[in-house]
C-alpha cells in the first residue's frame, strides 16, 4: 500500500462533495485517503478490512511487549515446566 499523490489525497471539500466515490476508492484499492484541511493534512481515511488488520497488529504488539516486559522482570516459566503442568491439569501421558 503506497501513497498515490494523485489520487490519495483530497481536500476535506472535496471529500464531502464525494463521499460515495471516495468509499468506493477505498474499498476498490485499499489506499488510505488522506484528507487535508487548509493545506494540511488532518485524517486519513481507510477501509475497515484494513483497520481491522491494523488493529489487531496493535493488539499483537501490545502482547510482545507485555511478554517482554514479563522475560525482563523474571516473570515467566520454562516451555518445559507450562508443558507439565498442562499434560497434568489434562491428564495427558506421553
Amino acid at each position: 500500500m503506497s501513497i498515490n499523490l494523485m489520487n490519495d489525497i483530497k481536500p476535506i471539500s472535496y471529500i464531502k462533495t464525494n463521499a460515495a466515490d471516495m468509499m468506493k476508492y477505498i474499498s476498490d484499492h485499499k489506499n488510505p485517503i488522506i484528507i487535508t484541511q487548509n493545506g494540511e493534512a488532518k485524517a486519513a481515511l481507510i477501509d475497515i478490512e484494513s483497520y481491522q488488520e491494523m488493529q489487531d497488529a496493535f493488539s499483537l504488539l501490545k502482547i510482545i511487549r507485555l511478554s517482554e516486559r514479563d522475560i525482563e522482570n523474571g516473570s515467566y516459566k520454562s516451555a518445559d515446566v507450562v508443558m507439565n503442568n498442562i499434560k497434568r491439569k489434562y491428564k495427558i501421558n506421553d
